[in-house]
């Protein structure tokens, strides 16, 4: 599912990792284990995307999703709980973002509704009519009553944050989940 083809991390002279090669398997669940400071945490933002190594490359399977929980709880402080959750799908989110801006412009254009269309068909595709729902669920299943979903998340405390973020992670059942340090 995840392959990593000779990964090399080095910054200044110290060498984090030196063409690694891994593959992780469908099914199977994987923890990463060494000491503070030996890279776990760099290793999984390799994985994730969210840095690149010097050299070597990973390869997610095509058509596969990956989600990462997030250990940073204040990047969504001005957003609120369940629309921090709709984020846990990139792409689904990304559609809802370019939908509503077309939505709202003033001087809406022929090609506006060609792209528009064209959203709303992979819209519907993703299941997006129930995203709300779906991140609503989670929530709630996670422990954060209906109330709170609507909040925005600097006024929930950090068990509320955590569950919301652990929500997003498991938003539209992602293929890979990468957990960093859980709680």
């Amino acid at each position: 599912m995840i392959s990593v083809n000779n990964i090399s991390l080095q910054y200044g002279k110290r060498i984090l990792f030196d063409e690694v090669n891994i593959k992780f398997t469908q099914g199977n669940c994987y923890g990463v284990i060494g000491a503070n400071g030996a890279g776990k945490s760099t290793f999984l933002k390799i994985l994730s995307g969210e840095i690149a190594a010097n050299s070597g490359q990973v390869v997610l399977d095509p058509g596969k999703r990956m989600a990462v929980l997030k250990q940073n709880h204040f990047e969504y402080d001005e957003e609120t709980a369940i629309h921090t959750v709709m984020r846990g799908h990139h792409e689904l989110w990304a559609i809802m973002q370019e939908k509503d801006a077309l939505y709202a412009k003033a001087d809406f254009s022929e090609a506006d509704g060609i792209r528009t269309s064209e959203l709303e068909e992979r819209f519907a595709e993703m299941d997006g009519w129930n995203a709300e729902p779906d991140a609503a669920a989670l929530l709630s299943g996670l422990g954060i009553v209906e109330s709170d979903h609507y909040r925005l998340m600097k006024d929930l405390n950090g068990n509320q944050k955590v569950r919301v973020l652990l929500a997003q992670a498991l938003f539209g059942n992602p293929d890979v989940l990468i957990l960093d340090e859980p709680t």
